[in-house]
């Protein structure tokens, strides 16, 4: 399954295993992988909690996916995003891309996360000292997308 919304941790290495377990066309995996950081524009953060809408998530990246896959010969391309509390230095998010040669790769997995932080339908909360509050969209991940249109 391409697309997973889960609570639970991963584990990179078994993830990447899985992904590319019998198929020998592999010559490149590009990976990125999100953690919970302490601060965020200007404040300290304690925790976070990630929302989404279940279905159209999953349908939304889906739809990314097939878009990368059509843009650049790759193989195989695996999300995994977490919901629910996190705490600091927790994992979010886990993009992998497989392809034959790793310029593939690696651009079909930064398009992914572009995608993904701009058009998925998640929402995250922060707790700081002045209390809770929402995330907005951040220019700069509209200012990434723009690149590839």
């Amino acid at each position: 399954m391409p697309v997973r919304i889960q609570t639970e941790d991963f584990d990179l290495s078994q993830e990447i295993k899985q992904l590319r377990a019998g198929d020998a066309r592999v010559g490149a995996v590009a990976t990125f992988v999100g953690t919970v950081r302490d601060r965020n524009d200007g404040s300290e953060v304690a925790a976070m909690t990630l929302e989404h809408y279940p279905g159209m998530t999953e349908k939304s990246l889906e739809e990314i996916i097939e878009k990368a896959k059509a843009r650049w010969d790759i193989f195989d391309v695996l999300i995994i995003h977490r919901v629910g509390p996190l705490n600091i230095e927790d994992q979010i998010v886990l993009t992998a891309v497989t392809s034959a040669h790793r310029g593939e790769a690696f651009a079909a997995c930064e398009y992914v996360m572009d995608y993904l932080k701009t058009l998925a339908p998640f929402w995250k909360k922060e707790d700081t000292p002045e209390g809770a509050r929402w995330v907005d969209a951040r220019l700069s991940d509209d200012e990434a997308l723009k690149k590839w249109q």
